[in-house]
């Protein structure tokens, strides 16, 4: 079961993500970013959260501990933003918190250049994403971090932010297991990742037991899309196990190498000129393009 901690300090909000999460310190000493319940994606987000990260964590992948916060919005008084403090305020209780990785660093299309990732390595996130439908891991935002940075060790690649993963919990009544989801533009896509190597050793450990511990680690008060916390369990190990053994229909295979994925941007690019009005066509397009590589340190979300 996830580890239970409680924040002592509050560091920093983080405004660069979506849910602005928050840094705390905790009373076990460790630095965790926070993503809090009142937030406007909501529990099923941190459901999300849960599942995809330890299912990452049972399959190999690396991915940063996670851990259930107790939050108390008193700690966090002196925070100047009003819409911050009003997201502490209807977050009181028991949040999700990630472990901090300091001077981590976002998995930029620049970083990207320099950085060699195995294809099998490449497959088994691709097929990680595929079967939990996280489409949130592309060339524009990544959701992936290379950490350690100072030389110690050899930089790896870690897995975060699977808030956007699960679509099919949005509408259940339509979730098809066999659907398949656009992974053309994939992070990892020009890498040439193997996804059928990946297939044929990952899947057959996503077993119904498997699922079943990752999603007891989910706390009740999150599953509130059926009748009970245990009829929510049943319907993600049900479905996800019926994903896995559904993989011949969804399996991405078809990835643009580095010069396609540029051909693309270059036409895309032109396109928007020509729709431009004379004296817009002189501000540059800014739509896509990848944010700076930035510390985790500073920035997580």
């Amino acid at each position: 079961m996830l580890r239970e901690v409680t924040a002592t300090r509050y560091v920093a909000p983080l405004h660069s993500g979506g849910s602005v999460p928050g840094v705390v310190e905790a009373d076990d000493l460790g630095v965790y970013v926070v993503k809090f319940t009142g937030s406007a994606q909501g529990r099923k987000a941190l459901v999300a959260e849960v599942i995809v990260g330890e299912l990452a964590r049972a399959l190999g992948l690396r991915f940063p501990e996670l851990v259930l916060v107790h939050f108390d919005p008193a700690i966090a008084e002196s925070e100047p933003h009003q819409e911050v403090r009003d997201l502490h305020a209807a977050s009181g209780g028991v949040n999700l918190g990630m472990d901090h990785l300091p001077g981590a660093r976002d998995f930029t299309p620049e970083l990207a250049k320099h950085f060699r990732v195995d294809p099998l390595e490449a497959g088994r996130i691709v097929w990680l994403d595929a079967l939990t439908t996280n489409v949130d891991r592309t060339v524009h935002s990544s959701n992936l971090m290379v950490w350690p940075t100072l030389g110690v060790a050899p930089p790896r690649l870690w897995l975060i932010d699977h808030g956007a993963a699960l679509v099919f919990h949005h509408r259940w009544d339509g979730a098809d297991p066999e659907k398949a989801y656009d992974f053309r533009h994939h992070a990892l896509g020009h890498y040439g990742p193997d996804v059928r190597a990946a297939d044929m050793e990952l899947a057959p450990k996503v077993t119904r037991e498997l699922l079943r511990r990752i999603v007891a680690e989910v706390p009740d008060a999150w599953l509130t899309d059926f009748a009970t916390p245990d009829e929510a369990r049943d319907a993600y190990v049900t479905y996800l196990h019926a994903r896995v053994r559904a993989s011949a229909a969804w399996l991405p295979t078809d990835f643009p190498t580095r010069e396609e994925l540029a051909a693309e941007e270059a036409l895309r690019a032109a396109r928007t000129q020509e729709g431009r009005p004379k004296w817009l066509k002189r501000v540059p397009d800014l739509h896509g393009k990848p944010a700076a590589e930035q510390d985790w340190s500073v920035h997580l979300g």
